[in-house]
Protein backbone atom coordinates (compact mmCIF):
# COMPACT_ATOMS: atom_id res chain seq x y z
CA UNK A 1 0.00 0.00 0.00
CA UNK A 2 1.10 3.25 -0.94
CA UNK A 3 0.14 6.76 0.92
CA UNK A 4 -1.01 9.03 -1.89
CA UNK A 5 -2.64 12.85 -1.69
CA UNK A 6 -5.98 11.44 -1.55
CA UNK A 7 -5.17 9.35 1.63
CA UNK A 8 -4.08 12.71 3.14
CA UNK A 9 -7.48 14.35 2.25
CA UNK A 10 -9.22 11.61 3.63
CA UNK A 11 -6.88 11.94 6.76
CA UNK A 12 -7.66 16.03 6.62
CA UNK A 13 -11.68 15.45 6.20
CA UNK A 14 -11.50 12.93 9.54
CA UNK A 15 -9.75 15.69 11.86
CA UNK A 16 -12.27 18.35 10.75
CA UNK A 17 -14.93 15.72 11.48
CA UNK A 18 -13.46 14.78 14.77
CA UNK A 19 -13.41 11.22 14.60
CA UNK A 20 -10.76 9.63 15.91
CA UNK A 21 -11.63 5.99 14.86
CA UNK A 22 -11.32 7.05 11.36
CA UNK A 23 -7.63 8.63 12.36
CA UNK A 24 -6.52 6.33 14.22
CA UNK A 25 -7.67 3.93 10.99
CA UNK A 26 -4.45 5.85 9.32
CA UNK A 27 -1.86 5.54 11.82
CA UNK A 28 0.63 2.34 12.54
CA UNK A 29 0.83 0.80 15.33
CA UNK A 30 3.94 2.33 16.82
CA UNK A 31 2.62 6.18 15.47
CA UNK A 32 3.79 9.41 16.59
CA UNK A 33 2.43 12.32 16.87
CA UNK A 34 4.38 15.32 17.88
CA UNK A 35 2.18 18.50 18.53
CA UNK A 36 2.78 22.05 17.71
CA UNK A 37 3.52 23.20 21.16
CA UNK A 38 4.84 21.57 24.48
CA UNK A 39 7.44 21.56 26.80
CA UNK A 40 10.24 19.82 24.00
CA UNK A 41 12.06 20.63 21.30
CA UNK A 42 9.35 18.64 19.22
CA UNK A 43 6.61 20.56 21.11
CA UNK A 44 5.41 17.58 22.83
CA UNK A 45 5.44 13.69 21.66
CA UNK A 46 2.75 11.39 21.66
CA UNK A 47 4.13 7.72 20.83
CA UNK A 48 1.95 4.76 20.36
CA UNK A 49 -1.84 4.67 19.46
CA UNK A 50 -3.19 5.69 22.91
CA UNK A 51 -1.03 8.30 23.36
CA UNK A 52 -2.27 9.73 20.19
CA UNK A 53 -5.46 9.24 19.82
CA UNK A 54 -5.57 10.91 23.87
CA UNK A 55 -3.64 13.64 22.12
CA UNK A 56 -5.77 14.39 19.00
CA UNK A 57 -9.09 13.81 21.68
CA UNK A 58 -6.95 16.72 23.33
CA UNK A 59 -7.06 19.34 20.66
CA UNK A 60 -11.11 19.17 20.12
CA UNK A 61 -11.47 19.49 23.57
CA UNK A 62 -9.33 22.36 23.87
CA UNK A 63 -11.11 23.85 20.71
CA UNK A 64 -14.30 22.11 20.31
CA UNK A 65 -15.19 23.88 16.36
CA UNK A 66 -11.46 23.42 15.65
CA UNK A 67 -11.01 23.04 12.00
CA UNK A 68 -8.11 22.77 9.50
CA UNK A 69 -9.39 24.51 6.45
CA UNK A 70 -8.39 24.56 2.81
CA UNK A 71 -5.95 21.76 2.94
CA UNK A 72 -3.20 21.17 0.45
CA UNK A 73 -0.98 18.14 0.15
CA UNK A 74 1.86 16.30 -1.50
CA UNK A 75 3.24 12.95 -1.01
CA UNK A 76 6.87 12.16 -2.07
CA UNK A 77 8.07 8.26 -1.74
CA UNK A 78 7.37 7.78 2.14
CA UNK A 79 6.86 11.50 3.48
CA UNK A 80 4.44 13.87 2.47
CA UNK A 81 3.37 17.43 3.60
CA UNK A 82 -0.41 18.96 4.92
CA UNK A 83 -0.39 22.67 4.52
CA UNK A 84 -3.58 24.47 6.39
CA UNK A 85 -5.45 27.08 8.26
CA UNK A 86 -6.25 26.26 11.55
CA UNK A 87 -9.40 27.88 12.87
CA UNK A 88 -11.09 27.05 16.78
CA UNK A 89 -12.10 28.57 19.97
CA UNK A 90 -11.45 28.13 23.43
CA UNK A 91 -13.73 27.96 26.03
CA UNK A 92 -12.87 31.58 27.50
CA UNK A 93 -14.42 32.67 23.91
CA UNK A 94 -10.56 33.57 22.25
CA UNK A 95 -10.20 31.96 18.85
CA UNK A 96 -6.99 30.84 16.87
CA UNK A 97 -6.40 31.07 13.07
CA UNK A 98 -3.41 30.12 12.39
CA UNK A 99 -1.46 28.79 9.02
CA UNK A 100 0.62 25.31 9.86
CA UNK A 101 1.78 22.15 7.97
CA UNK A 102 2.34 18.53 8.90
CA UNK A 103 5.37 16.56 7.81
CA UNK A 104 4.37 12.94 7.70
CA UNK A 105 6.53 9.78 7.70
CA UNK A 106 4.90 7.01 6.53
CA UNK A 107 5.00 2.94 6.60
CA UNK A 108 3.64 0.43 5.17
CA UNK A 109 0.79 2.14 3.83
CA UNK A 110 -0.24 4.64 7.07
CA UNK A 111 1.41 7.24 8.39
CA UNK A 112 3.72 6.38 11.37
CA UNK A 113 5.07 10.14 12.42
CA UNK A 114 2.63 13.26 12.09
CA UNK A 115 4.95 16.09 12.78
CA UNK A 116 3.34 19.30 13.00
CA UNK A 117 3.81 22.94 13.31
CA UNK A 118 1.92 26.07 12.77
CA UNK A 119 2.56 29.73 13.66
CA UNK A 120 2.94 31.28 16.54
CA UNK A 121 0.13 33.79 16.83
CA UNK A 122 -1.47 35.55 19.37
CA UNK A 123 -5.41 34.34 20.16
CA UNK A 124 -7.98 36.70 18.73
CA UNK A 125 -10.15 38.30 21.87
CA UNK A 126 -13.24 36.64 21.72
CA UNK A 127 -16.31 38.05 19.68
Amino acid sequence: MTVTVATLQAFAEAFNRHDADALMGFMTDDCVFEASAGPDVCGASHVGRQAVRAAFCDVWQTYPDAQWLAPRHFVCGDRGVSEWTFTGTRADGSRVEVHGCDVFTFHDGKIAVKNSYRKNRPPLPAR
